[in-house]
């Protein structure tokens, strides 16, 4: 028995550990994912409190799959591990069946996984985790001397959440999304050859004397007055592929309302977008410095774009403020700009279309020169 236990203390708190960096890798990309489940239960109040929830989640499963191993507070540990998988394998038993969520995202966008895949590898930990709580007595800490297991569970501590705070200030240390370096944008907005498209499986329900029936898109009674509409669902049938990685939302729209998109990506040579979601929310760390870039930029006849969110009524008075009116400014929906950049703001650095760079806003270069065609930043 002493081995089994040693043996699931492992596999759990391995796959806790393992599946806490990858997300802390890039905490929003759990923060937005819990916004679509909460936009799916028409629970939105919760959207405000997802960074805190996302947080605190990644946070505790390195913190708990640390304390698997070492053993302290075992007890503790192993009863909110236990119900934290048990709520996993709810979440992701709903996104198996339900249909309504595309995917869980269990492991980020590093290691995507099947729904099914995510759900049945949750069923098995939750297993695992109902024999380490049942016998959660038999099991104590790895070392004796207290001070050291309290050391190790403090290192995990300020690592988990350290970890986060740099990547929410700065960006991810792997970018696993299609707008990463090396990636040419505009292609990977295209199709592939033999792409198929999903399918999805539409119910409507309607009312007559007191009744609801479902319909389907084949046999609902459009043309029968007496039934009144109550509700539709939309559940996926089966999953599209060689679909576009970066979906056609990602577009550039200039002031007079002109798609320039295209003209953007597949412009050759160097383009700055500069990435500013919601002004009022945006951080204002080394405006100094990018606006030394936008100054070098001018000179070296590198065109540079400010991409937000909003109108242009909105961003008037702070690209005013900031002295940034010299760089054109074009609106691009939020959801598809907090994907391809993180921070608000960010700098992105492309050359025929392909991304060469990002930067936060704490990590603005101070300098640039061009040297023989090729851009050197200080």
């Amino acid at each position: 028995m002493k081995y089994l236990l040693w043996t699931l203390r492992i596999i759990v708190g391995v796959l806790f550990i393992f599946s806490g960096l990858v997300k802390a890798n890039d905490p929003l990309g759990l923060t937005y994912k819990m916004d679509e489940f909460f936009e799916v239960w028409n629970i939105t109040f919760m959207t405000h409190y997802t960074l805190a929830l996302s947080v605190l989640m990644i946070a505790f499963e390195i913190i708990s799959g640390v304390a698997m191993l070492v053993g302290t507070a075992f007890r503790t540990y192993v009863t909110l591990l236990l119900l934290l998988n048990i709520f996993y394998t709810f979440l992701t038993g709903y996104v198996l069946y339900s249909g309504k969520i595309k995917e869980c995202g269990c492991f980020g966008d590093c290691i995507p996984l099947s729904n099914s895949v995510t759900f049945y590898k949750d069923v098995a930990l939750t297993a695992m985790a109902i024999v380490l709580y049942m016998n959660r007595s038999k099991i104590s800490a790895v070392f004796s001397n207290k001070a050291i297991n309290f050391s190790i569970m403090t290192i995990a501590i300020v690592f988990a959440f350290g970890s986060q705070w740099w990547t929410l200030k700065h960006l991810p240390i792997h970018d696993c999304l299609a707008y990463r370096v090396g990636n040419n944008i505009w292609q990977k907005m295209q199709p592939e050859p033999g792409a198929t498209s999903p399918v999805y499986q539409t119910t409507f329900v309607y009312e007559k004397g007191g009744v609801k029936k479902n319909f389907t898109s084949e046999n609902y009674p459009w043309q029968d007055t007496t039934w009144k509409f109550v509700s539709s669902d939309s559940k996926l049938i089966k999953e599209g592929t060689g679909q576009p990685k970066i979906p056609h939302d990602f577009a550039f729209t200039d002031s007079d309302g002109t798609d320039q998109t295209q003209a953007i990506l597949t412009a050759k040579g160097y383009v700055f977008l500069w990435y500013l979601r919601q002004p009022e929310n945006a951080s204002t760390a080394n405006m100094d410095r990018l606006r030394t870039i936008i100054s070098k930029a001018a000179t070296m006849h590198i065109p540079i774009y400010l991409l937000s969110s909003v109108t242009y009524d909105v961003a008037l008075p702070y690209r005013k403020e900031w002295n940034v009116m010299d760089v054109p400014m074009m609106t691009l929906d939020g959801t598809v700009s907090k994907t391809a950049m993180r921070t608000n703001p960010g700098l992105m650095l492309m050359k025929d279309g392909v991304v060469m760079q990002k930067w936060s806003y704490l990590d603005y270069p101070k300098d640039m020169v061009l040297d023989n065609g090729n851009l050197e930043f200080k």
